[in-house]
């Protein structure tokens, strides 16, 4: 369970430190959910809250992590100071300290600018960071400017994102100079990345930059052909239903899926869906019994 006490990351999101990013991302969202603010009337949820955000930007992001797993056994929360080219291994004496007297404050000066020098670094980048933004297929489709709210080990922070016209699921989204904070005066921050995940939708179904969408169908236009209004993320769209349609059937509308900066934008597939009407009036069900005993009689004489 997370904690606002622990100082290790792999303890605030509940893991293993061998977790895949699966698992990472799998806890950071269990426990965003359960320590939003907004969510958890608790005084200390919103500490928890940070402290869970902090470390998932740091074990989301495989650099980070990398060093992190490398410095903080030794450095404890001061692991993002160190170079990157620091062996720990190689213990005080190698990086200019001799005796048995150095100490950890000394070892920390040796190598940010204090005691011997000999490690002496500028500013250092902030880290990359990757989340995820879920969008609706309609933002997808028209893109646009977005505002999106984000914590931090700073806090909140609230960032204005430009989502591209038919941004796909999966597709990530470059913000340079909006990830983790450098370290030294004049550091750049790093940069962050927005996974993008479109939300389920009650209509359409999406394959790439396809989609696809269900189109009722009554039995006598299936049977007998008629004009039908298709719905797509740009307007309604009149189609020819071709006579003998079964259910299943597949009407291609060339580039009306979601747009490609690029290139073609994808199409959208109506596929029909023969819709049985619910109530019969007397008139329609003395209809279908005949058209039923016109089937079976046709059925007969032909196995005659």
């Amino acid at each position: 369970m997370a904690t606002t006490t622990s100082s290790d990351y792999y303890d605030v999101l509940g893991v293993e430190r061998t977790a895949s990013q699966e698992d990472i991302q799998r806890a950071y969202r269990k426990l965003a959910r359960k320590y939003h603010p907004d969510v958890n009337s608790d005084p200390d949820a919103e500490d928890t809250f940070k402290r869970v955000n902090e470390a998932n930007e740091v074990l989301s992001d495989p650099e980070a992590r990398e060093r992190y797993d490398k410095f903080s056994p030794q450095f404890g929360d001061d692991w993002r100071k160190v170079p990157s080219d620091y062996d720990p291994s190689a213990g005080a004496r190698a990086h200019g300290f001799s005796g048995d007297g150095a100490s950890f404050e000394d070892l920390l000066g040796g190598l940010f600018g204090g005691g011997s020098g000999f490690f002496s670094r500028g500013p250092m980048p902030g880290s990359d960071i990757e989340a995820e933004i879920e969008l609706p297929i309609e933002d997808a489709y028209s893109g646009g400017r977005r505002s999106l709210t984000m914590q931090s080990a700073e806090g909140l922070r609230t960032i204005d994102v430009n989502i591209p016209a038919g941004v796909l699921d999966g597709q990530r989204i470059r913000l340079a100079g909006q990830g983790g904070e450098g370290y030294g005066e004049g550091a750049p921050r790093g940069d962050l990345y927005l996974r993008v995940r479109l939300a389920p939708h009650r209509r359409y179904r999406v394959d790439g930059r396809d989609l696809t969408v269900e189109l009722p169908v009554t039995p006598w236009d299936a049977t007998l052909g008629a004009k039908a209004t298709v719905e797509t993320l740009a307007g309604n769209v009149d189609v020819k239903v071709p006579a003998g349609s079964s259910s299943g059937r597949r009407l291609r509308l060339r580039g009306r899926g979601l747009p490609n900066s690029r290139g073609a934008a994808g199409d959208l597939y109506a596929e029909v869906k023969i819709v049985v009407p619910q109530r019969l009036t007397g008139r329609q069900r003395a209809l279908w019994e005949e058209l039923a005993g016109l089937e079976s009689a046709d059925a007969e004489g032909e196995a005659a």
